[in-house]
């Protein structure tokens, strides 16, 4: 009942989305660029500097919906990248749990991220504005009756 009540907003919410968790990671890539609110700030060329330079730009792009799905498949496998690699370490035990390895917001973008890669920019993008006319919507499956 609530899911047809809201069903017309489902484009402005994917939008919000989008913007936000854009807007969200790209200020980690900032912090780590730039030192604001911060004291990381990697050596330039190492590998957390790129982390910081794709989280900035790639963010950027999600958020104004520009290159919307090539950007998002960047940062959602940089952000798989981090939770293996930083977060999990392919350690067994409680380790395995995102809540111990503390890579929920990791694990959290790396799955939103690879959905608005597949979804694309959506009607509320610069994608959109450049083209002159909204990406049409996926199909929704048939409820049955």
């Amino acid at each position: 009942m609530l899911s047809r009540l809201l069903a017309p907003k489902t484009e402005a919410a994917y939008g919000l989305l989008r913007v936000v968790a854009g807007l969200t990671f790209s200020f980690h890539g900032f912090q780590k660029i730039f030192g604001v609110l911060s004291n990381l700030r990697p050596p330039a060329g190492t590998q957390l500097w790129f982390a910081g330079i794709i989280e900035l730009a790639c963010g950027l792009a999600i958020a104004a919906g520009v290159a919307t799905s090539w950007a998002a498949l960047l940062a959602s496998g940089e952000m798989a990248v981090a939770y293996v690699q930083v977060h999990w370490r392919l350690q067994g035990g409680a380790n395995f749990f995102p809540t111990i390895n503390k890579g929920e917001l990791a694990l959290v973008y790396a799955v939103v991220f690879l959905f608005v890669a597949c979804r694309g920019a959506g009607p509320f993008s610069l994608d959109a504005a450049l083209v002159g006319r909204p990406a049409p919507a996926p199909p929704v499956p048939a409820r049955a009756a």
